[in-house]
């Protein structure tokens, strides 16, 4: 098959730890399942749940109601991020649930260039340990300013502001009114992300 047309379960078995993947490779590939890269190794997606979805849409809503008329600008999955800003060359490409860029000048129409501001991922089973652990580090390396981690289950945020060497970390339950730490008098209502989770 040509290299146009692979699959990502295809990238997959080819996948050479010498020779890791970029954005470039990412975007031939057929996209299903959806995938992201994490220094050049393929991360597959799951499909999200529609606890999830519920979730990530009244993030966006309350963070696009905010944003309206203002620098900033909110996306949601599915939408690239070259996470290091190499472009085609970048080896880290995630499509974080819902991210804020304040820089206009990282956004083309394919994907955003280099760390959006603030970051939201919201967990699911499959994912966890890869949201808690390899993205954080990646995004904190990365220079997000900021990085929630959203519990659907526990029905809880815990917040990652890294502003310093070592982050400050909040954690908010879901009948709390969190800031966002790195927009001007923002909050996001808890209660009303979780309030259709089942």
């Amino acid at each position: 098959m040509d290299e146009k047309t692979m699959t990502v379960s295809e990238a997959i078995r080819k996948y050479d730890p010498q020779r890791p993947y970029t954005y470039a490779d990412y975007v031939s590939w057929e996209n299903d399942p959806r995938c992201e890269l994490i220094d050049g190794e393929i991360v597959v997606m799951d499909a999200p749940s529609l606890n999830h979805q519920r979730i990530s849409g009244e993030l966006f809503r309350q963070l696009a109601n905010y944003l309206f008329d203002k620098k900033c600008e909110v996306f949601a999955a599915p939408s690239d991020v070259c996470l290091f800003g190499l472009g085609d060359d970048d080896t880290t490409v995630v499509q974080p649930d819902v991210f804020v860029v304040c820089d206009e000048s990282k956004i083309d129409e394919k994907r955003c260039n280099g760390a959006p501001d603030f970051i939201i991922e919201i967990l699911s089973p499959s994912n966890a340990k890869h949201d808690k652990e390899r993205k954080l580090n990646k995004y904190m390396k990365a220079r997000v300013r900021e990085y929630w981690i959203v519990d659907p289950v526990n029905k809880n945020v815990s917040v990652y502001i890294f502003n310093q060497e070592i982050p400050v970390i909040g954690y908010y339950e879901c009948d709390e009114v969190i800031p966002v730490h790195i927009l001007d008098d923002c909050k996001i209502t808890l209660q009303d992300v979780f309030k259709r989770v089942v």
